[in-house]
């Protein structure tokens, strides 16, 4: 049979061997193909033909060669050992290899090798570390013999499988235990998120005196901490961690600074991570996101400033990080530096980063810089498209946003919910309310995708701005879910605008649930019955207001200006240069009324005279606030919104769209839009046009 078998063996290549065929279950070995270096090759050979299988296994276990390995493996002539079967397991372990890993254990089986309990250990972890839980339980109730590290990595794995329950079961089982298992129960409840019960658990083992904390249980304390925000406990931990003498480790320190951020504590957090020794790249980031997160947006800047001194490298989370603040502020001059310092040390575009790139751009209004990264991209994810998309959307170029998202759709990309956002968006600013019920059902019967919240009230939103109302409530109607706040606040919009009384009631009422102490549904529902000459009705909505002490708060809007915020109300006169912006604003209106624009005051105030609600549509905060962006910056400087700007005050500074404001970000989007709605601001349009072009020919002339 041995020179039956030598016999077959051949080299079939230089960079294949062998392979052995076989015609009887004991004569012969099955082909197989080996590729590596002729070297290797031969001497597998030259042991192949010797018989030495296990030799030859080793050989294949040290290249790696998983498959060829388990193939030789299976055979009956193949004689094992421990040693080979534990290094296949590794192997299995860190290549995830579940199916090789299963091959491996039947070779185990049908061989008749008994595995003791480290080999049965490593078994127990292959399960586990695949996802196979019930795999593993059903090895560990067969084991003849278990020791604590059998135990620890059931409880370790089932703990980090979600299955808390089971690994408590097991837990509360276990005749000894020490700091690794106590720490796999904590932070398996902090990953479960049951952080009540990792503090519970981390008391009754601060009350035994046989186990002493180490940084990893601390550091799960903390996070459990951190997930209910309890400073008081955090500092309860923190005293411990000084008392216990882990106050010097690195780990402790971050976990430390981080359960202070959570808890709202950020000076705190920022004088932890200052006296941390040997900070790295998630030190920094975290820091620097935790002033964002609490609005401390100078400060997280400055901090950036100080990680490119430091001599680390930023990774994707910090840049993400940082150039997430900058859209949400709009400053794209920021923005702009960070991209250049990304330029300048390389970075991945096919990273995350390169996506928040064009996100930061589309949210700064610079729709064309957005579009510029996105084009440089290799391969732009759907959250590039999706960026892209709602910047085409907000910014007033609906159309291009639809275009680019059937772009989406040919290149193969799978959109997502934050997509189809910005598309049902685009239709709205569009006027396209048949194509976007058309988007609105593809979500779930093309794309199979689940309706949420946000596409519901976008939908609502889209019908009752056009005053299709019956459509509205029957999509509400068929929610699966609780109708939220925003599409109940679109509805009684979109009420507003067509004198939609019942409807606005219904929503009114849905709003006064939700949240009673917004004073806005009330002077909105007010107003309605105002329109329709319903006096008793907006006398009983004013007495609600006093029993409830619903006040309504004056309207403020603010502009940024070299990086420091000018704040102003209706009316308001503080400013030191207000006689300047209110000058200008009333030579403004003046040739507004002279072009022949009636403003809109049928929404304002009803008790408020005819002259007086001019007055303040004249003005309004935001108008103050755009005026004081004029007349303070060089001509030509983009002055940008950081959200919709009311009608009425798009209607005036639509006059300045020619004239002050060449890129006034978003104001030309809005007229096109109320021009397509049928209450008359189609006419609004063509008064801008008229008024800027007289506006611009008062400037030539005083010139």
């Amino acid at each position: 049979m041995r020179a039956s078998l030598r016999a077959s063996l051949k080299l079939t290549s230089p960079h294949s061997l062998c392979a052995v065929r076989s015609s009887s279950f004991t004569t012969h070995l099955k082909d197989t193909t080996f590729f590596e270096s002729a070297n290797k090759d031969q001497m597998i050979t030259r042991l192949c033909k010797e018989n030495k299988f296990n030799e030859v296994l080793h050989i294949l276990c040290d290249q790696r060669r998983l498959n060829e390995a388990i193939q030789l493996l299976e055979r009956p002539e193949t004689r094992t050992s421990a040693t080979i079967f534990s290094t296949l397991l590794r192997i299995c372990i860190q290549n995830r290899a579940f199916e090789e890993g299963k091959r491996v254990h039947e070779s185990m089986k049908s061989s008749g090798f008994k595995p003791g309990v480290v080999i049965s250990n490593r078994i127990l972890d292959f399960y586990c570390k695949c996802d196979k839980p019930f795999d593993a339980h059903n090895l560990f109730v067969e084991m003849p013999e278990r020791d604590l590290c059998s135990w620890n990595i059931m409880v370790s794995g089932f703990a980090k499988l979600g299955l808390i329950d089971e690994a408590r079961k097991l837990f509360d089982e276990m005749g000894e235990k020490d700091n690794f298992s106590w720490t796999a129960m904590i932070s398996g409840y902090v990953r479960c998120n049951k952080p009540e019960c990792a503090l519970e658990l981390y008391r009754v083992m601060q009350r035994d005196e046989n186990f002493k904390c180490n940084k990893f249980t601390i550091s799960s304390a903390l996070s459990a901490s951190a997930s209910i925000q309890s400073l008081r406990l955090g500092k309860e931990i923190h005293s411990h961690i000084v008392r216990t003498g882990l106050d010097s480790d690195a780990v402790v320190w971050s976990a430390l600074s981080d359960m202070y951020g959570k808890c709202g504590s950020v000076d705190e957090a920022r004088h932890i991570f200052d006296w941390t020794k040997d900070k790295d790249v998630v030190s920094w980031t975290a820091m620097i996101d935790r002033y964002f997160g609490d609005g401390r947006w100078e400060e997280g800047y400055l901090l950036f400033s100080c990680l490119m001194e430091s001599g680390i490298r930023p990774n994707d989370f910090t840049f993400a990080g940082v150039l997430n603040a900058c859209a949400h502020q709009t400053a794209e001059h920021l923005g702009k530096q960070v991209h250049g310092y990304m330029m300048r040390i390389g970075f991945d575009p096919c990273s995350f980063a390169a996506s928040t790139l064009v996100h930061m751009y589309a949210k700064c209004g610079s729709v064309d810089s957005a579009y510029k990264v996105f084009k440089w991209l290799p391969r732009p994810d759907v959250v590039s498209w999706t960026s892209l998309i709602n910047g085409y959307a907000q910014n007033g170029q609906p159309s291009e946003a639809l275009r680019l998202f059937d772009l989406l759709l040919k290149s193969g990309t799978q959109p997502d919910h934050i997509t189809f956002v910005g598309v049902l968006s685009a239709c709205t600013h569009a006027g396209l309310v048949d194509e976007g019920l058309k988007y609105f059902y593809s979500i779930k019967e093309k794309h199979c995708l689940t309706h949420t919240a946000d596409h519901y009230a976008c939908v609502v939103d889209l019908l009752s701005r056009f005053g299709r109302f019956k459509e509205a409530e029957e999509i509400i109607s068929q929610m699966p879910m609780k109708p939220d706040k925003f599409l109940w606040a679109s509805l009684l919009g979109g009420c507003r605008v067509h004198g939609n009384v019942e409807l606005a009631k219904k929503a009114a009422e849905a709003l006064f649930e939700i949240e009673p102490e917004n004073a806005a549904t009330y002077v909105t529902i007010g107003n309605i019955y105002a329109t329709a000459g319903k006096w008793t009705e907006v006398a009983k909505i004013r007495q609600v207001m006093e029993e409830k002490g619903v006040v309504k708060r004056p309207g403020i809007s603010w502009i940024n200006l070299q990086r420091k915020d000018y704040v102003f109300l209706v009316g308001d006169k503080s400013h030191p240069r207000s006689k300047e912006i209110y000058d200008f604003l009333g030579e403004l209106w003046r040739r507004m009324k002279e072009e022949g624009y009636v403003p809109d005051i049928d929404n304002v105030l009803h008790d408020v005279e005819e002259e007086q609600k001019e007055q303040n549509l004249s003005y309004h905060s935001e108008k103050l606030a755009v005026a004081f962006g004029i007349i303070a910056t060089p001509p030509g400087t983009q002055i940008k919104r950081k959200v919709q700007i009311s009608s009425k005050v798009v209607h005036k500074c639509g006059f300045l769209s020619q004239f002050e404001l060449s890129n006034f970000i978003g104001i030309l989007a809005y007229p096109v839009q109320a021009g397509l709605a049928p209450d008359g601001s189609l006419k609004s349009q063509v008064f801008i046009e008229q008024a800027a072009d007289a506006l611009t020919e008062g400037r030539k002339q005083s010139s």
